[in-house]
């Protein structure tokens, strides 16, 4: 058997290996609800809500700046009847500026227990496409002269990514690289399509028991890539009655967020954020909006209870 402290310890080792090589820039789309959205961080979550889960999201960054990101999300997954696989679809469209780029792709995992203190460990894996187009008609490239910006491109990639999950009822860990191919894709501040590199993603979370109507869940999210500084997401939610959710969140070098949300039935949550931006562009855009929709089905012989992750 496995001994815990020594799992927890090798992949918090790993992780903290893989940060000191790594420094970020947004490449990949972000997200402030990541904690309700982990399918998108990481293939080795597929399955984990234990029923057919649903998350549809929207986002819309920097309002008030033309061109300005704006994404949406739809991943779907769920566990076969042994319930060790979990099989996940997970689609985002993420415009910005004269670029639109799609990424479609199926992940797969399996579940192993490690104890019987319901400690398991997932492995997963997914593949898929990343898919680029460009107007170039668009915004302040519309009347440009440059070569580089007379012909649309429209590109498509394969991708292959994988990742680790280790959970409890309580806390969470997880790893994942959601590509290893490097692709091509829009960078606002070259203002040009540069090489999409490597990203590596380490999430976690924990959930305490304040009282017996009251739950307080602290989780974070990590984003590296090769030549830019790691990103942070630092996130404190607290659950009442197992209903409503307030929360407080702060990307680093970023933004601030208050979230809110409501489980209006065992099987429907809904969710919504607001991101004040802390950086300059905090004078040129009214914030952020993010809005999280989640269905969840009730399987046979079983009782659909809502769970903070």
């Amino acid at each position: 058997m496995i001994h815990k402290s020594s799992l927890i310890k090798g992949l918090i080792v790993l992780v903290f290996m893989l940060i000191s090589t790594i420094s970020f820039a947004q490449q990949d789309p972000q997200y402030t609800h990541y904690m309700y959205n982990t399918l998108s961080v990481n293939p080795a979550y597929a399955g984990q809500r234990e029923t057919l889960s649903v998350v549809g999201l929207h986002r819309s960054q920097w309002v008030g700046i033309d061109g300005a990101p704006q994404t949406q999300s739809l991943s779907i997954h769920s566990p076969l009847r042994n319930e060790r696989i979990g099989l996940g679809l997970n689609i985002v469209n993420d415009a910005l500026g004269p670029a639109r780029e799609s990424f479609i792709d199926a992940s797969f995992s399996y579940t192993i227990p490690l104890n019987a203190n319901d400690l398991k460990l997932s492995f997963g894996a997914k593949g898929g496409l990343h898919i680029l187009d460009t107007d170039w008609s668009k915004g302040r490239f519309r009347n440009q002269t440059d070569l580089a910006f007379r012909d649309n491109l429209n590109l498509i990639s394969p991708m292959i990514g994988a990742g680790l999950y280790m959970h409890t009822r309580k806390w969470y860990l997880g790893l994942a690289v959601p590509n290893f191919i490097e692709t091509e894709h829009y960078d606002d501040f070259e203002q040009s399509v540069a090489t999409e590199r490597m990203h590596f993603y380490f999430i976690g979370g924990y959930v305490f028991n304040i009282s017996e109507t009251t739950e307080l869940k602290p989780a974070f999210l990590l984003k590296g890539v090769s030549g830019a500084p790691v990103i942070a997401d630092v996130s404190a939610n607290l659950w009442f009655q197992k209903k409503l959710t307030l929360g407080l969140a702060w990307r680093w070098d970023d933004s601030v967020s208050a979230l809110a949300g409501f489980q209006v039935t065992p099987g429907m949550f809904v969710g919504y954020s607001y991101d004040m931006t802390s950086t300059g562009l905090n004078n040129y855009n009214s914030g952020t909006h993010e809005i999280t929709l989640r269905f969840e089905v009730k399987r046979v012989g079983r009782i659909l209870s809502p769970r903070f992750f």
